[in-house]
């Protein structure tokens, strides 16, 4: 015995790293390798001796050169040639492992040959694809998908049918993948693929379950553009019970519950239910529900999961996919477990009572070891759950929520807030539960989660604003988060003076004036000024609060101060507050004097009243002022109202977080503080500058808005010319960007001509370019005048380039010909009423529509040849031009056609018109189009007539 362990202390002692070698450390036998004594070893590939007698020596010279390829030491054309030459010799060799080598490196060398030197091997591979080994036929399939092209695969094509009903499974499997993947390559191979589909069909009928699953695969693959092709194949596998693979039956599964998806959401689908729909409809719910039934619980589960995800299926036909989850959240296996808690839980958003007799099993998963099915457990419950459990559900949350990590806690945080906009009678004890949580241990995001919730709550739930300031007030106490502090503090000062007694909350926020750092102490500064701005009674104590930040160390938190206690000083000379006698009697029918400031109050207007647009507009908008010519030269007054309309410009993928975070509750400026840091600011290039660079242009005047380039012919053609349209109060200049692609000519005074009928619109002049090299783009502009007497109308204007050629030798630039004139066609251009219209938005678009009143409101009602409401709604607004508001710019996700949706524009007409808009998009039950109420309001009712108009 004690020999044997010392025999194992002398192997360990051969493999122990040395001490001073780092932890981990691996020494590999391919470490130190070197290109050029692989390629000296590779060599033996040519000695027919060598390949016989030492084949394990030749696997590893492959196994080295498959390392150095796939570590970056890439071997050049003639040495990757040399090589594969080499390695081609090795098929006289009958040595199994090493032939598996040597199909492996044809697969990973043969992108890097030249195709003429890869053709040599194919004759080797199709004498293998032809032999009786298995092996050795399964391999060769895999490595001739992977080399031949199209020409070769239809010398080949009747070997690989022969295949893929071959009675060997790896030989049918091999043909079928390496079919899948010649499908995918080029529209040449698929078809040929396309020609073998009575093959693939037979192979469906193969003992092998794997052979039936690439088969199923492939069909699919052949047949999936085709509708009725995919309906039928459907039908028939269904129907014929032939399938005895689960994997195949899964698939099988997939693609019904897709063909009935596509049946209701491209409008097809007949009544509400599908058993009652069409004949499709209700053979393939049947094929469902009998899949749940099926002794695999592969297939079970792939059927219920289809069936839950069915549009606007009917509690009746849900029932049996919910009965076999219920079993399967039981089941013993913890994977079988957490895909059914998954799917459950996914089908308690669209129908909770459906998954509410499953609360018994749900409750006992909250103990459950995994706690990825406990979480979900707990969130489906939330969702489920009666007004009656909540208590006890919570009790059961704390005890687990200490035990988690913060991302499974930041979910049930989201359920919790979900669950008190069902419940909100009770928002005291789900709030208070939060709160507890935010003196507890946790990170960053998750207590953010927590703010956030409580934040939305208020704004959803109002009940909620008094006990969730107090909760928030607490937790600010001793919160190391700077951002949560500084969120809070301004929920704070926008909602504190609000509530019944805004005393209570001066203590929280001074504290922090104190305590805390330079951040925290200024937006205390700030929010203390609204305290006093809003509430006269409590003006003389916070000034005197206010005073002691007169000499903070910090320059922001001393300027508010300073701004705050000289404006409050003001207001409390010019509007002293009065004290109403506490012994007087109070009158019955009076209503007490509520404590506001009155009108024309400077402290209210001053530290109150925003900005009427944001710091980065007025930022573009100051920029756009400064580089108009002459504008610093002006005596007239700089005013917002003076200052150029600058337009939106959202970023796509910053609007969609913002919409997918607004559900849950998150704070728009906190969001973009945290993606402002983690992006980096794009300089928007102002489209007029190449306007005010003309001085004739300049001339004009400012330019009010410029549109995004219009293509006016296509990318591959010759010339390309793109169009910029920058609009004037009386004019409209054409920006024309031509760009020669012709290598030999020189286009020279290139301008566009472009006529139309119209009433509105006359051109006035052009300027061409001058010279167009190959490879160039320059501008030509066309001015057309505006009859601001006629109201706005659309008009097509037929474009011509006109330019003269100069031939050119391509090498040396010189010129070879005399100029010569030509023409060349363009698509029309059109100046419609929402080239006129500046996207801007409004902070309020409640209070701005009221403000407009409805003295010039038009109403007009439209029938749009729309299928889907999302593309109503987008038309509707590229028709008007206008900014969406509010978050109504894009239908949330599921709700598209359940309900009428409300469309907020905003938008700034030639002139500084400010036109609001309300567009009802309502989806018609028959299918046959989209229905539009719309309503326009602005102070000309001219302009609120013409952009009414818009929509065709």
């Amino acid at each position: 015995m004690n020999n044997l362990l010392s025999e194992v202390q002398n192997t360990l002692d051969k493999f122990k790293l040395e001490d001073d070698a780092p932890p981990g450390d691996y020494y590999s036998p391919y470490a130190n390798l070197e290109k050029a004594a692989v390629l000296q070893e590779a060599r033996c590939f040519h000695d027919p001796t060598a390949v016989r007698e030492n084949p394990r020596k030749c696997c590893t010279v492959i196994a080295q050169l498959l390392h150095l390829t796939n570590t970056g030491q890439y071997l050049n054309s003639a040495e990757a040639t040399e090589v594969f030459f080499g390695v081609t010799k090795l098929f006289m060799s009958d040595d199994a492992s090493l032939r598996r080598m040597v199909y492996l490196f044809i697969k990973d060398v043969a992108e890097t040959c030249d195709p003429d030197d890869v053709i040599i091997v194919t004759s080797s591979l199709t004498k293998d694809m032809t032999c009786d080994v298995d092996l050795y036929r399964a391999n060769a399939l895999r490595v001739l998908a992977r080399i031949v092209d199209a020409a070769m695969l239809g010398a080949i094509e009747r070997y690989v049918k022969q295949a893929v009903v071959d009675s060997s499974g790896q030989v049918s499997s091999a043909a079928l993948v390496s079919a899948t993947h010649l499908f995918e390559r080029n529209a040449e191979s698929a078809a040929i693929v396309k020609r073998w589909i009575s093959e693939t069909t037979e192979a469906t009928s193969s003992p092998n379950e794997m052979v039936q699953f690439h088969a199923m695969q492939l069909l699919y693959q052949i047949k999936k553009h085709d509708r009725l092709g995919m309906q039928k194949l459907v039908t028939q596998f269904s129907q014929r019970n032939t399938l005895k693979s689960p994997l195949a039956l899964v698939l099988l599964v997939r693609y019904t519950a897709k063909l009935l998806n596509d049946e209701v959401t491209e409008g097809r689908a007949s009544g509400t239910s599908f058993q009652n729909g069409s004949t499709f409809a209700r053979s393939g719910y049947a094929f469902l529900d009998a899949s749940l039934r099926h002794k695999s619980e592969m297939v079970v589960y792939e059927a219920a999961k289809a069936i839950c995800a069915l549009p606007n299926i009917e509690p009746q036909e849900l029932s049996p996919a919910v009965n076999v989850l219920q079993l399967f959240l039981s089941s013993p296996k913890p994977a079988v477990r957490f895909a059914a808690i998954k799917t459950v839980s996914q089908v308690a958003v669209g129908h909770p009572r459906m998954v509410s007799k499953c609360n018994e099993d749900l409750e006992g998963l909250i103990s459950d070891a995994n706690r990825s099915i406990a979480t979900l457990a707990i969130t489906t419950l939330l969702k489920t759950g009666s007004e009656n459990s909540i208590d006890r559900l919570l009790k059961q949350i704390s005890v687990f929520l200490s035990e988690i990590p913060d991302e499974y806690k930041i979910t049930i945080v989201r359920s919790l807030q979900r669950l008190c906009l069902t419940y909100p009678a009770k928002h005291r004890v789900l709030v208070g539960f939060l709160s507890n949580f935010l003196r507890e241990e946790g990170g960053f995001d998750f207590k953010r989660s927590i703010v956030n919730s409580i934040v939305s709550l208020i704004k959803q739930v109002p009940e909620t604003t008094e006990s969730s300031l107090l909760h928030l007030c607490e937790f600010i106490e001793d919160c190391e988060f700077t951002m949560l502090s500084t969120q809070i503090l301004h929920l704070l000062g926008e909602l504190g003076p609000g509530t019944p007694a805004p005393a209570r909350y001066i203590r929280f926020i001074y504290n922090r004036v104190i305590l805390e750092n330079s951040a925290v102490r200024a937006a205390a500064v700030a929010a203390l000024s609204k305290f006093a701005a809003r509430c006269p009674s409590l003006r003389t104590s916070i000034v005197t609060l206010l005073k002691r930040s007169l000499d903070d160390e910090d320059d922001e938190t001393r300027d508010r101060a300073s701004v705050a206690v000289s404006v409050l000083k003001d207001a409390m000379e010019e509007f002293p507050y009065v004290a109403p006698d506490e012994d007087a009697e109070p009158v019955p029918e009076e209503e007490p004097a509520q404590d506001v400031p009155q009108a024309g109050d400077p402290a209210a207007f001053v530290l109150l009243q925003g900005l009427p647009m944001s710091f980065d507009r007025l930022d573009r908008s100051l920029r756009a002022f400064v580089r108009a010519p002459a504008a610093l030269e002006s005596a007239e007054q700089l005013t917002f109202g003076a200052l150029p309309i600058v337009e939106e410009h959202e970023e796509p993928e910053l609007a969609n977080a913002a919409e997918a975070d607004e559900g849950m509750g998150v704070d728009a400026a906190l969001m973009a503080a945290v993606a402002g840091g983690e992006k980096e600011e794009k300089e928007i290039v102002d489209p007029a500058a190449a306007v005010y660079a003309i001085p004739e242009l300049a001339s004009l005047g400012r330019v009010f808005r410029s549109s995004i380039q219009t293509e006016l012919s296509e990318e591959e053609t010759e010339y390309v010319v793109r169009c910029i349209k920058h609009v004037m109060p009386e004019h409209i200049v054409l920006q024309f960007l031509i760009q020669n692609t012709v290598e030999d000519q020189r286009l020279v005074n290139c301008s566009v001509a472009i006529e139309g009928e119209s009433e509105c619109f006359e051109v006035a002049g052009e300027i061409s370019a001058e010279n167009i090299k190959y490879g160039e783009t320059v501008n030509a502009f066309t001015v057309v005048t505006r009859n601001p007497d006629v109201p706005l109308a659309p008009c097509n204007f037929e474009c011509v380039l006109r330019f003269g050629v100069i031939q050119v030798d391509p090498k040396s630039g010189e010129d070879e010909s005399d100029p010569f004139d030509e023409e060349y066609p363009l698509e029309e251009l059109e100046l419609a009423t929402s080239d006129f219209m500046a996207k801007v938005s409004v902070p309020d678009f409640r209070q701005g529509w009221e403000a407009v009143g409805n003295a010039n409101e038009v109403l007009e009602k439209f029938a749009l040849q729309f299928k889907k409401q999302d593309d109503a709604v987008a038309a509707v607004i590229d028709f008007l031009g206008m900014q969406p508001c509010d978050g109504t710019g894009h239908i949330k996700p599921g709700e598209g056609g359940k309900k009428p949706h409300m469309l907020h524009l905003s938008g700034v007409f030639v002139g500084g018109t400010q036109v609001l808009a309300r567009a009802q998009v309502a989806a018609q039950g028959d299918a046959s189009g989209v229905l539009l109420k719309i309503a326009v309001r602005s102070d000309d009712p001219t302009v609120s007539r013409m952009v009414a108009d818009c929509i065709r």
